[in-house]
């Protein structure tokens, strides 16, 4: 039996002039998967779900996405809220691929993107699952909790400052609970991506985020909606998962002990097994857990 890889799952589809590249495995109902941590350099949608993988390819059709700026997605400069550039990536991508109403997953950034596609599409998305995100470009207000401060400061320096893993390797323990699972093999990935795709950087540096609320607008979303949250999250407190909660009409959250950012990493066990009971999998024969490759970039 062949067993997709990285390599072997890749395509790439134009849009507006621009190459974006994605994955496509498994076979079913179609997922599509958004990515976490935008754009820190190295992060893919591969990366972001490469242990829960397997599992969810067994049942469902996997798309996973890159969008401008991540992975092997061209750079693209932008001026305007950037979940919207995501959103219309997206839409292209699933136009391309003939897809009308899909499940959308997304964790961090892809969890803000999933949100603003039903608000903009609705038509498009049957259910979601988010998690670790806020509803609105530029972060929402926390009324509780005092703003997280650390894990931005080091995102701005990956992205902006020059490379180094051990910044990165800073980073990428500071966004989970446990440090150990950050192994010097993940460092250096990320590290070397941030080598190949310099561009990606500087076109990032160059580019204007526009912040929006759309906290009002999530009263619009009427979908299914999974909420997979870590408890340790020191990026969007626990707080940002209660407020979605309230706003969303028909929504359920799963909160992750021992869990901090990047769910589907450190809990990939739980995380499939949310994913499933909400999507109404039979178990079957399919494994809970287990890993897809990482490839080199």
């Amino acid at each position: 039996m062949t067993i997709p890889t990285e390599q072997s799952t890749g395509r790439t589809v134009e849009v507006d002039g621009a190459t974006v590249h994605y994955h496509d495995l498994g076979s079913g109902p179609p997922l599509v998967l958004q990515p976490a941590f935008g754009p820190l350099p190295g992060t893919t949608a591969w990366l972001t779900y490469h242990r829960v993988l397997p599992a969810l390819a067994a049942r469902h059709r996997c798309i996973l996405v890159d969008y401008p700026n991540f992975g092997r997605s061209a750079p693209r400069e932008f001026h305007e809220p950037v979940h919207d550039l995501y959103v219309r990536n997206t839409l292209a991508l699933l136009d391309e691929l003939a897809l009308d109403a899909v499940t959308v997953v997304g964790v961090s950034t892809g969890g803000t993107v999933a949100l603003d596609l039903a608000i903009t599409a609705p038509d498009r998305v049957e259910r979601l699952v988010v998690g670790g995100c806020s509803a609105s470009t530029g972060g929402d207000p926390f009324l509780l909790t005092p703003a997280p401060t650390e894990v931005g400061r080091l995102f701005d320096e990956c992205q902006t400052g020059p490379a180094d893993p051990d910044r990165i390797a800073r980073l990428l323990r500071a966004i989970v609970h446990d440090p150990g699972h950050i192994d010097a093999a993940l460092v250096e990935r990320m590290y070397r991506w941030r080598l190949r795709e310099p561009v990606h950087a500087d076109t990032w540096a160059r580019s204007t985020i526009v912040p929006r609320s759309n906290l009002a607008a999530l009263a619009a979303i009427t979908v299914p909606t999974l909420i997979v949250h870590g408890r340790s999250d020191r990026m969007v407190p626990l707080e940002g998962a209660l407020m979605l909660l309230g706003r969303l009409s028909d929504a359920d959250l799963v909160v992750l002990n021992n869990c901090g950012h990047w769910p589907p990493f450190e809990r990939p066990g739980a995380f499939v097994a949310a994913v499933r009971a909400f999507l109404g999998d039979e178990a079957g024969n399919v494994p809970a857990d287990g890993s897809a490759s990482l490839s080199g970039p």
